[in-house]
């Protein structure tokens, strides 16, 4: 697998300059034994190029995307080291010098990643062939563990097997913790006009007088107003927040 992987990435350059493996050369410009500038980046993409021709499609996406990345690296430090350095250094130059710097990083950045991923691919290799020992617990441990008395015969072993398919009790659910049910308003219009027939004129006190709790007299209010909107009540109060006289209008 190491082997494959770096086949991969080592492919052969012939330039003027330089000749051997794609790493070999980036590993010379990185410890500065070799100009970029003197390096004709456009071959070296045709180099890549009939190269790539040979691997299948796998391994072509692969070696691309990482070939670009690193070529591309390379450009800019060309474009870098061509610019003028005789003139006088304005914010440009001095920005251009601090991208060097970055390409640089990111070219040992590259090697770095190259290098750890071709010692896991080694790792994983040798640790393939490994099998794990299967023995029993050490007798130090063994002896540590509780001696296990069953003192259970078969007949009381029946008997446990039986209550272990015994379908449980449904718990109960406690109510305690619920509302009242609810007050029908419908059934407190009822009472109020029973009432209101039979007198014609009740106040409001009268008609809850017999109210159970407080939800039956917020009901019963409800129903006043509910029959005071459809028109079969008519109400007089004789001031703000005094008791109010309920007048029932249908004959």
């Amino acid at each position: 697998m190491a082997a494959q992987l770096e086949s991969e990435v080592d492919f052969q350059l012939h330039l003027d300059n330089f000749e051997g493996p794609f790493d070999l050369l980036l590993n010379l410009i990185g410890k500065h034994e070799l100009d970029i500038s003197q390096i004709a980046l456009a071959r070296v993409t045709d180099e890549f190029l009939k190269y790539v021709k040979q691997l299948d499609s796998r391994q072509e996406i692969e070696s691309a995307s990482e070939f670009l990345v690193v070529a591309a690296t390379l450009l800019d430090m060309k474009i870098v080291s061509l610019l003028p350095q005789s003139q006088a250094v304005d914010s440009e130059d001095i920005a251009a010098l601090e991208a060097r710097d970055l390409l640089f990083a990111r070219l040992l950045q590259y090697r770095a990643f190259k290098e750890i991923s071709s010692w896991f691919s080694t790792s994983l290799e040798l640790e393939s062939v490994r099998v794990a020992r299967e023995v029993r617990l050490e007798e130090t441990y063994r002896n540590l563990r509780p001696e296990l008395v069953w003192s259970t015969d078969l007949e009381q072993f029946s008997q446990l097997a039986q209550l272990a398919f015994v379908p449980k009790e449904i718990p109960v659910v406690g109510l305690t913790h619920l509302h009242a049910p609810k007050i029908s308003i419908r059934e407190q219009v009822g009472i109020l006009v029973s009432k209101l027939r039979k007198t014609k004129r009740l106040s409001f006190r009268e008609l809850i007088a017999d109210s159970k709790d407080r939800g039956e007299f917020v009901a019963r209010f409800l129903g006043v107003l509910e029959l005071y909107r459809v028109g079969a009540i008519s109400i007089e109060q004789a001031g703000p927040f005094s008791d109010f006289t309920v007048i029932w209008e249908n004959s």
